[in-house]
């Protein structure tokens, strides 16, 4: 069993920061790659960022420049820093561990419950 707790959510005035973390924990041999997606009212969940294991990283053209993700030192984290925050950043915030290699040998993708993030003055 694999779990993803993602913490860091809460309400921030326009032009804030908020660091979102994500720690994933379990039988885990391995993770490809880890990343973070959001989804508004009324849309459809959409790529932020994401981070593989060696380290490349992909962002949404809306966010680049001003959110940064990390890998923490300790194993299987991931962290995602968001300056000037926007009030169209509002959205449920959701980890993902992608091609997480467990106990049977198969790779598995697996989701956080969700942080909510509020841009508002």
């Amino acid at each position: 069993q694999v779990q993803l707790v993602e913490s860091g959510g809460g309400l921030v005035q326009p032009g804030g920061s908020l660091r979102l973390s994500c720690a994933a924990s379990g039988s885990i041999f391995s993770i490809n790659a880890m990343g973070w997606y959001r989804q508004a009212p009324g849309k459809q969940r959409e790529l932020v960022a994401v981070i593989t294991s060696g380290g490349s990283t992909n962002y949404a053209d809306s966010v680049k420049g001003r959110f940064t993700i990390s890998r923490g030192n300790a194993k299987n984290t991931v962290y995602l820093q968001m300056i000037s925050l926007k009030p169209e950043d509002t959205a449920i915030y959701y980890c993902k561990a992608a091609k997480v290699i467990v106990l049977d040998g198969y790779s598995y993708d697996y989701w956080g419950q969700g942080t909510q993030v509020t841009v508002s003055s």
